[in-house]
């Protein structure tokens, strides 16, 4: 665990050339480089008496002092809220996510969160950005169930951003979407960017767009809808839902994507559908969208480590009707 309070360095031949966050993070205990680099930029460590950038290179002979301070707690009160635990230990935690829970605080939901939640059922945390805070690596919408992994340390925070970063976290979804296909799997390679007009929403006709690319296979076929596994092999706002969306089989239930001019649409189609499941599908109140398994490395022992999330109870029984059972 990270100690916090007065440090000194002294550097030897060895570290000389290097950058002074890399040296700082090599020396203290479950540093990470980006904590160290916020420390050295808010002034808390000097060489030499001196402040410098993150990137000053050391030299033989340099003395770092520094002060690591206390992390403050944040505004955010912890909260009774229940959440669905797949795997817990002293570096991470991973939770099966309830959709219509928001992850992290934010204008309007400044309680409710899954942080708030988590600040009461992980009274271990460590400070992370200087902040007794969990470390969120990645997001799930709100109404977007599933795996969804968090940092309880400083370098389990720096260790799987770097991840996600690079690539090297395996994420598979479930989704429900309008439509059939003829073939049993293919790949949408369509950027997305910031929707010129909504700024809420993402598009394909962004002009400032960037790489994205899902790759689908058919899981059950059923009248008008289908499942769909998804392999998403980048991570942009919102994109499972934009991509489905582009190539006209937009997700179940979501509002943004498949609204109710689009909706009426598409189920106007539905008259070979039993009346009780065209009714289901259209009052559904959010994406049947899940994150189903979550891969990555754990950031202590290096093993690879994968995690599944059942279900949801809303869409494990539009699944049933679908399929006919009761």
């Amino acid at each position: 665990m990270l100690q916090y309070g007065a440090f000194t360095i002294l550097v030897n031949k060895t570290d000389k050339g290097k950058r002074l966050d890399v040296v700082i993070a090599s020396y203290l205990s479950d540093c990470s480089r980006s904590f160290a680099a916020n420390l050295i930029n808010d002034h808390k460590i000097q060489v030499g008496g001196q402040n410098k950038k993150p990137g000053y290179r050391v030299r033989a002979g340099d003395q770092i002092r520094g002060q690591i301070p206390a992390p403050q707690p944040l505004d955010f009160k912890p909260e009774p809220i229940g959440i669905d635990i797949l795997y817990q230990d002293d570096h991470l935690i991973v939770i099966n996510k309830a959709p219509g829970l928001v992850v992290h605080p934010a204008p309007g939901h400044y309680s409710g969160t899954l942080v708030n939640a988590l600040l009461y059922h992980c009274p271990d945390l460590e400070g992370i950005g200087g902040k007794l805070r969990p470390g969120i690596v990645h997001r799930l919408d709100k109404d977007t169930s599933g795996a969804l992994v968090v940092a309880k340390t400083a370098s389990a925070h720096e260790h799987l951003a770097k991840q996600f970063k690079t690539r090297n976290i395996h994420k598979k979804y479930l989704v429900l979407v309008f439509g059939e296909f003829d073939s049993n799997k293919g790949t949408i390679i369509l950027s997305i960017g910031r929707h010129p007009i909504d700024r809420k929403r993402m598009s394909t006709r962004s002009r400032k767009r960037r790489e994205a690319e899902t790759q689908w296979q058919v899981r059950e076929r059923f009248q008008g809808v289908t499942l769909l596994e998804l392999n998403l092999k980048t991570g942009r706002t919102h994109q499972i839902r934009v991509h489905c969306a582009a190539i006209n089989h937009p997700v179940v239930g979501d509002p943004v994507y498949c609204p109710h001019k689009l909706l009426k649409n598409i189920t106007k189609n539905f008259s070979s559908i039993p009346p009780a499941i065209a009714d289901a599908l259209q009052s559904v109140k959010r994406q049947m969208l899940h994150a189903w398994r979550l891969g990555f490395t754990h950031p202590q022992n290096g093993q690879k480590v994968v995690f599944e999330a059942p279900l949801p109870k809303d869409m494990k029984e539009l699944l049933n009707k679908l399929r006919g059972v009761t």
